[in-house]
């Protein structure tokens, strides 16, 4: 099989190349350039485009033994993710990046370019299983549970299913840094990515002011008292606690948390944590890892990447997924991903449009 893989530059990845090579693949590199910003190819970034990560990559490529290239996607990434980002804040929902890079980016563009070059499938150093079932191939959790990524890949489709490979899948975190080092691969020790990555010094507030400009308004309780000031929504999301600043007190002396964002009013509402408590979740922009599911059915939703599933009813209603969560979540926000699982495997996935509280029932 003519596979592609994609080289982040860490040590999954070349983990994951250096199986397709073992297995009798007959295997390519490439590397994602995704990014323009100088700050995000200086040396040192922490997160997983930058120049040290390209070299890094290139050199694995040669101990291996395969071609290597480096593929600009920068347009379509600045158009599909970081514009998606930008327009997702301004308007008060708190989007997912990396699940948004999956869907328009690894597994669409990149994945066309690498059909119509004639490759069979890409590949990537994803956590997560891949199993054949009777109505076409299947997305599992990995093996092992604290690395699992399946619910960043929940957006992916069957025929992008059909042409991926995750070599990592049941393997546990310290037997492929075992493995890189076997390998005398130079990142066997190389820490994990950890920041977005076009945000690579982790300041998103900072980026997000210098890209939409101060946007000030108030701070405000559920009965409308003004509390304290902001200088942009897009600052804070359903949830934070943190960097408030607010000059009067709760009554009952408890800390408060974001419970609602109003762009147009230019409004931050706070509130308890009691507040943040939901059981309903709607979602928009519906993606299926297999045949869509239809009428009503019983599941587990997760809505954050290392979060707990939890257990629902899930419908389709006027266009929408409904989710009726058994004992419900925090501080779910509006643009987020819920991702549909039952068991561990993965059935589909949605963005949350809106999250309410249907009852008294919330873990």
């Amino acid at each position: 099989m003519r596979v592609l893989s994609a080289m982040s530059g860490g040590v999954d990845s070349s983990v994951a190349t250096a199986r397709l090579i073992a297995a009798g693949h007959e295997v390519t590199g490439v590397h994602l350039a995704l990014s323009r910003s100088p700050l995000a190819q200086r040396v040192g970034s922490r997160g997983c485009c930058s120049l040290a990560d390209v070299h890094d990559a290139r050199r694995v490529a040669d101990r291996l033994g395969i071609d290597f290239y480096v593929w600009d996607f920068s347009e379509r990434f600045a158009e599909d993710v970081i514009s998606d980002f930008l327009s997702e804040y301004a308007a008060g929902r708190t989007p997912n990046p990396c699940l948004r890079c999956n869907e328009r980016i690894k597994f669409e563009a990149l994945l066309a370019k690498g059909i119509a070059l004639g490759y069979d499938a890409v590949a990537t150093g994803h956590y997560a299983r891949l199993l054949e079932g009777p109505d076409g191939r299947q997305l599992w959790r990995s093996r092992d549970p604290d690395k699992d990524q399946s619910y960043v890949l929940g957006v992916l489709n069957q025929h992008q299913l059909a042409h991926s490979l995750f070599p990592l899948g049941d393997s546990l975190k310290p037997e492929v840094r075992a493995e890189a080092a076997e390998l005398g691969l130079a990142v066997a020790d190389k820490p994990d990515s950890n920041d977005i990555c076009f945000i690579p010094d982790g300041d998103t507030a900072g980026f997000l002011a210098e890209n939409l400009g101060d946007a000030p308004g108030a701070i405000v309780d559920a009965d409308g008292h003004r509390l304290g000031e902001h200088q942009g929504t897009f600052r804070f999301t359903i949830g934070q606690r943190k960097g408030l600043n607010l000059g009067i007190p709760a009554v009952d002396g408890r800390p408060r948390y974001v419970i609602g964002l109003d762009p147009a009013a230019r409004q931050v509402m706070v509130g308890s944590a009691a507040d943040l408590a939901v059981d309903e979740l709607k979602g928009i922009r519906s993606t299926w890892t297999g045949a869509p599911r239809n009428g009503r059915w019983r599941g587990k939703v997760q809505v954050r990447a290392h979060g707990a599933a939890c257990d629902a009813w899930i419908s389709t209603e006027d266009d929408q997924i409904v989710m009726r969560l058994d004992e419900g979540y925090r501080g779910v926000a509006p643009g987020q991903y819920a991702v549909y699982y039952e068991g561990d495997r993965v059935v589909g996935s949605s963005v949350i449009s809106a999250a309410a509280r249907r009852s008294t029932r919330v873990a």
